[in-house]
């Protein structure tokens, strides 16, 4: 599958560390490899129904998967105790 990162999360990956910057861009290049992303992450409810979230330490990054255009859209990343607000 194809990961797109959005606008919004380059300026928040930018904010961040420069370590847990590349942590984060290895574990995009991990889940761009795999046939099932749904593997390692885990579906959202309530307000943010639809999206799905990956662990990477204590920040999180919510993601869109378009399975009919093979597609990861990353919408967002933020620490565990911000991202979901």
């Amino acid at each position: 599958m194809k990961v797109i990162l959005t606008e919004t999360f380059k300026k928040q990956l930018k904010k961040l560390d420069a370590a847990i910057s590349k942590r984060v861009l290895d574990y995009l290049e991990q889940i761009e490899l795999l046939d099932n992303p749904r593997s390692r992450g885990k579906a959202l409810t309530s307000n943010l129904s639809g999206l799905w979230r990956y662990r990477v330490g204590n920040y999180r990054i919510l993601c869109r998967i378009h399975d009919d255009r093979l597609i990861i859209t990353v919408i967002e990343i933020g620490h565990r105790s911000t991202v979901y607000r």
